[in-house]
């Protein structure tokens, strides 16, 4: 039996999405329900067996490792940003990626499992949160009965829905994206993905699916100037 305080965790898979920075991803899993996940096991867990069963579930947990947010110290508070990032409570009482482990928990839709000669099985999932070629550590199915709570209290987090915006487009070439592009981007901007902290107005960019989307928010409304390929 390991008695050492570090105990080793091995990364079974990384997920491709088409976030490339921290900045535009949703602030929970779901929320942004439309947004493509690609998971891609390591060489050692590409067995077949190892799904067996898991197509029979609608939704999955993800763990996994906040790869950008690794240090040696840790604070034992934090500022949210539902809070406004000015108030410190509790790291353990948020989903900070700024913790003793840096480790995230999502739960997404499982929308298909495809079975590759060259990557061996590859699940596909909506509405993940998670940042392009992140580490996994595991995979486990979401189950309704126990999962779910639905008289569940949520603390200071309660209202995600009031930082909901509308979107306005001024950039034509938004409209030559494919349909579900669109739907993507005005979903995640719809959550208005600035720092609650932050009031005055300026323009934001913010990296998705190989372009650049800038825009501008003054009061409930954002405006997308313009999106670049990159």
């Amino acid at each position: 039996m390991q008695t050492s305080a570090e105990m080793p965790m091995k990364v079974i898979a990384h997920i491709e999405t088409d976030f490339k920075e921290k900045f535009g991803i949703p602030r929970q899993s779901g929320l942004a329900g439309e947004t493509k996940g690609r998971i891609v096991f390591e060489k050692e867990y590409r067995v077949n067996e190892a799904l067996r069963g898991l197509e029979g579930f609608s939704h999955i947990w993800i763990l996994w490792q906040f790869s950008k947010a690794v240090r040696e110290d840790w604070s034992p508070t934090v500022r949210p940003p539902v809070l406004g990032g000015n108030k410190r409570v509790g790291v353990f009482a948020t989903r900070s990626p700024y913790r003793p482990n840096p480790i995230g928990l999502s739960c997404v839709r499982l929308e298909k499992i495809e079975y590759t000669k060259e990557e061996g099985p590859v699940i596909y999932v909506r509405g993940a949160d998670i940042l392009d070629n992140t580490p996994i550590f595991d995979i486990k199915p979401y189950l309704p009965y126990s999962d779910c709570y639905p008289d569940a209290c949520g603390g200071f987090a309660a209202s995600p829905d009031k930082r909901r915006v509308e979107v306005r487009i001024s950039d034509k070439k938004f409209y030559e994206l494919s349909e579900e592009k669109q739907r993507e981007i005005t979903e995640i901007l719809s959550h208005d993905p600035r720092p609650s902290y932050i009031e005055e107005e300026r323009i934001y960019g913010m990296k998705y699916g190989g372009y650049e989307i800038k825009f501008s928010a003054s009061g409930d409304e954002l405006t997308v100037i313009s999106i670049e390929e990159v």
